[in-house]
């Protein structure tokens, strides 16, 4: 991918980008500029096309922020490029990641330590272990504490990994990647997002609309 500049016109600098994966309207670091997230032969940008003193430099600091919190591979001598290690594109998982790296603070850090949180539907602590297994690396997802239903809720949890990290189910608790690659980070990333998939659902519906408003705007709409 050729070195993309912020002169020209917006249809020569969205064929150097590629395709739009996601667009969050309003960076509140940021002089609520949009931000977008864009892919080109499997190359990941994130851009803006505010002119705002800084814009370069808050494109960085994002970029480097979905590193840390999705695991991604920045490419050398860019500042605002990255991929996946495993050559696989992981597209439902990289809008969740775009939004935390834009809406945190710049030195916001996943928790450390095992992956768990609290239910938000149960009394439960939800845990997620993970190992290789026939040569995939495997994420099992486990509940500590009372549930109405727990099997029920580990399920709904398990179709919760699949829908958003467009994950494969493996068996009754465990999913693994398409790639069948290790990415902690991004099951981290995914697990608050699992265990409350209606409220998810009505968030990304309504972000939705306020992108297509600001997209729009600039004359084209994100695939």
């Amino acid at each position: 991918m050729q070195n993309i500049t912020r002169h020209g016109s917006v249809a020569k600098i969205l064929d150097d980008l590629g395709d739009c994966l996601e667009l969050v309207p309003m960076d509140s670091h940021f002089n609520n500029v949009s931000v977008g997230l864009y892919v080109k032969n499997s190359v990941c940008t994130v851009w803006t096309f505010s002119h705002a003193e800084g814009a370069v430099d808050r494109m960085r600091v994002i970029r480097d922020q979905m590193v840390e919190l999705g695991g991604v591979s920045p490419l050398k001598d860019t500042n605002d490029r990255f991929e996946f290690a495993c050559g696989v594109l992981h597209v439902r998982p990289l809008k969740f990641l775009l939004a935390q790296a834009v809406r945190r603070s710049p030195d916001y850090a996943h928790p450390t330590g095992d992956m768990s949180i609290k239910d938000s539907k149960s009394s439960m602590v939800l845990r997620v272990a993970s190992g290789e297994s026939d040569g995939r690396w495997v994420y099992q997802v486990a509940g500590e504490g009372e549930a109405r239903n727990p099997a029920v809720r580990l399920r709904m949890i398990v179709a919760g990994f699949v829908r958003y990290g467009e994950m494969e189910k493996v068996g009754e608790t465990e999913v693994a990647f398409e790639c069948g690659q290790r990415h902690d980070e991004l099951v981290r990333l995914l697990l608050p997002y699992s265990r409350n998939i209606s409220a998810v659902e009505g968030a990304a519906e309504a972000e939705s609309l306020r992108g297509q408003m600001t997209t729009n705007t600039l004359g084209f709409t994100p695939t």
